[in-house]
């Protein structure tokens, strides 16, 4: 770099100076700044190495003044523990990045109304564009979600259509899709291992669950309830093994699923020759289960685009209503299944 390129000694570097070493635009400096996915790769290695050189540091503050913008998105949860809050996060994360939007991410220590205004008003302070609530379960001190006025919101895994816009997985068809493999296989009812009580995920595939048994004209056994955990699958399992006419077993995910397996495999209950397991979620492990797991598929990556993509209407001013968007699931077979073994005679 020429000397007449360098940073002066008490003068601070502007985006002008950044255009002129890189030989853009200073439009084009701005959109590398955002993270705008407009760009083409070799400008913007081009544009951040001129920022480098030059020792330019964006001034987000002042931007977000200019144009009444902070390119950045709220998120508020309960936990990071499970499966699909974890997915979600990262699926949300991913796409507001290719839109150039950065997260700020506001655990509530309880699902409380008190808790969540209290959340809201952690990112007014932090000055985000938009706020996504991803409400798993039901509020402890409240019978509805209730968020302030005049915020743009998208909620994930609610039942506040009526009121906001929601995004989540089609759970119902989802556990549809495996009680009814299950019957098809030729097994008489299904079994099943439910999630947490205050989980709005865990009340509507047991709802499905049961809905489906009845459509069909089938006994509905007890639940056996879980918390998520394989340990609580294994708990459930031990219990399901004890019961001779257990054929078909469908746990509300694939780590109780998990749990499930090595109860049966511990008390000689083989899967699938005695007993068919079908989880739910899909996770990466599944595959490599012992045996390789049926499962629902969860399309995490289109949900946290879908939220994005309702909440960025919403900043653009785009029409918005509440209601619901579900993403559908699908079944995937692998070699936990099969048929009932019939007894001789």
């Amino acid at each position: 770099m020429t000397a007449g390129r360098t940073r002066r000694p008490g003068r601070g570097v502007s985006m002008a100076d950044v255009a002129r070493l890189a030989g853009v635009s200073s439009q084009t400096v701005s959109r590398v700044s955002t993270g705008h996915p407009s760009v083409v790769e070799s400008t913007r290695r081009q544009v951040l190495a001129a920022m480098q050189q030059l020792g330019y540091r964006p001034n987000s503050a002042a931007r977000a003044l200019k144009r009444g913008e902070f390119r950045t998105l709220g998120v508020i949860l309960f936990t990071l523990a499970t499966t699909g809050n974890s997915r979600t996060v990262e699926a949300i994360a991913a796409y507001a990045a290719s839109e150039g939007y950065a997260i700020t991410l506001i655990p509530v220590a309880a699902p409380t109304q008190d808790g969540v205004l209290g959340a809201f008003s952690r990112l007014g302070e932090l000055a985000v564009d938009g706020i996504i609530v991803i409400m798993e379960v039901h509020l402890l001190d409240a019978a509805n979600l209730s968020l302030p006025p005049g915020v743009q919101v998208v909620v994930v895994d609610s039942d506040a259509g009526d009121r906001y816009p929601v995004v989540d997985t089609d759970q119902a068809d989802g556990a549809r899709q495996a009680v009814q493999h299950l019957l098809d296989l030729g097994h008489e009812t299904v079994w099943h291992v439910t999630g947490p009580a205050e989980s709005f995920a865990s009340e509507r595939r047991t709802q499905a669950w049961r809905r489906t048994l009845l459509e069909a004209g089938r006994t509905v056994p007890p639940v056996r309830r879980g918390d998520w955990s394989a340990d609580s699958g294994y708990r459930a399992g031990l219990s399901l093994a004890a019961e001779p006419d257990c054929t078909a077993v469908f746990a509300a995910n694939d780590q109780m699923a998990l749990g499930v397996l090595r109860a049966l495999h511990e008390r000689g209950r083989p899967v699938p020759r005695d007993v068919s397991v079908v989880g739910f979620d899909d996770i990466p492990d599944s595959s490599s289960f012992i045996p390789p797991l049926t499962t629902v598929h969860q399309d995490f990556a289109e949900v946290g685009r879908r939220c994005v993509q309702g909440l960025l209407r919403q900043i653009r001013d785009e029409p918005a209503g509440p209601g619901t968007v579900l993403v559908p699931t699908r079944l995937v077979q692998r070699a936990s299944t099969a048929a009932p073994r019939r007894s001789p005679g």
